[in-house]
């Protein structure tokens, strides 16, 4: 348990960062450049994490995940420093591809979860993988607030801000060479070990879709309210308090989401997440008060934390264990492949739509998901491993 007390810091810090770039960037993004265009560094930092987890997963396989976690936290620094320097200079064309470079420290950030998993017996998995979420509880009250202590603090709004992340990335990297954990097996660098067959099992497939449609959907919307509240002209104290919440939301049922899997079973709990995640629109289209933006925000959140840890859990469930480098890589690939193409729109979207269309038309996956989940609650489907 000392390795997942690590990782969840280790969580912590890294969530530290991505919440207070979270609650700044789109605004910084639409002083720097327009509205349409404030989205495009969270655009970077996702296409960065996309980009870069394949090779994590190699490397991790390769060297260890000591190794790998230390790094990605190192360049993760260096990103946020030029981030600053971006801030400083008013360049967003260098504020914006700093974002790739967070976007590394992020993609090495994902397999904290999974390292969980393997640092604990099977039946502890789901409470591994949940309590090393919890660490985003530490970085939902950290993110926003070290925004806001340090916003005004050098000439330049925000400068000050991405300068103090450097310093909790760097805390991050020697939270990682803490860790012990057991080399993983190595996969030939080939890569022939058969994968299609996976492709093939519905409940495979089905964890992999549900953290698609999950961590986009959620991205989406939390992308677009610091657009839509300054649209109402709410000032930044306020979005900070909403993006805060919305983080805590995120990460605080982990404390016992691991448990509920447990008791009730992984499909039952990723249901409640898809009814939470319909609650959160359906606030959102009823008005654009503060209340409604904290309400929507705070089940969006939950709705996440719900489906994210059943998909994760489920995956790790259907992954054999010859094929967990492959696995874990190919379904963040395509989480972070979605979140990055969605955000990159998220602009303009916002200024063609507006906030309530793009709310309504989030209905639509939701409820498709909510049924493959439900139907293959009761069919109960599970295969084996394939040979």
């Amino acid at each position: 348990m000392r390795n997942v007390l690590l990782l969840a810091l280790s969580q912590a810090a890294l969530m530290t960062s991505i919440s207070l770039v979270l609650a700044s960037s789109v605004v910084i993004g639409a002083n720097l450049a327009t509205p349409a265009l404030a989205t495009l560094p969270l655009a970077m930092q996702y296409l960065g994490t996309m980009l870069v987890l394949y090779p994590a997963a190699r490397l991790i396989n390769r060297y260890g995940h000591k190794i790998v976690f230390c790094g990605g936290s190192l360049i993760g620094a260096l990103g946020l420093a030029l981030a600053a320097l971006g801030i400083w200079f008013e360049s967003f064309p260098l504020f914006a591809l700093s974002g790739i470079l967070v976007g590394v420290f992020n993609a090495v950030g994902q397999y904290y979860r999974f390292a969980a998993a393997e640092a604990v017996s099977i039946n502890l998995r789901s409470k591994a993988i949940s309590l090393t979420l919890s660490g985003g509880v530490i970085a939902a009250l950290a993110g926003p607030k070290l925004a806001q202590w340090t916003r005004d603090m050098l000439p330049q709004p925000f400068t000050a801000s991405f300068l103090a992340l450097v310093c909790v990335a760097l805390i991050a990297a020697l939270l990682a060479k803490g860790l012990h954990l057991k080399q993983a097996v190595q996969l030939p660098d080939n890569l022939n070990t058969p994968f299609l067959p996976l492709l093939r099992r519905p409940d495979f497939v089905l964890a992999v879709v549900s953290g698609v449609v999950g961590y986009a959907l959620m991205n989406l919307l939390m992308s677009a309210t610091p657009l839509a509240m300054m649209c109402s002209n709410f000032d930044f104290a306020d979005t900070a308090t909403v993006i805060q919440w919305h983080v805590v939301a995120m990460f605080a049922p982990s404390f016992i989401t691991g448990s509920l899997i447990l008791r009730f079973g992984v499909m039952p709990v990723m249901l409640f997440g898809g009814i939470s995640m319909l609650a959160s629109i359906g606030i959102a289209i009823n008005g654009e008060t503060l209340i409604n933006f904290e309400l929507a925000l705070v089940l969006l959140g939950i709705g996440w934390n719900f489906l994210y840890i059943g998909a994760t859990a489920r995956l790790v469930e259907c992954c054999p264990p010859q094929q967990k480098a492959q696995v874990q890589a190919f379904n963040d690939t395509l989480v972070f492949f979605a979140v990055a193409s969605i955000t990159f729109s998220t602009g303009e979207l916002m200024n063609r739509y507006g906030w309530e269309t793009i709310n309504l038309y989030s209905i639509i996956p939701v409820t498709l998901l909510m049924i493959a989940i439900a139907w293959q609650w009761l069919v109960g489907i599970r295969k084996p491993f394939p040979a």
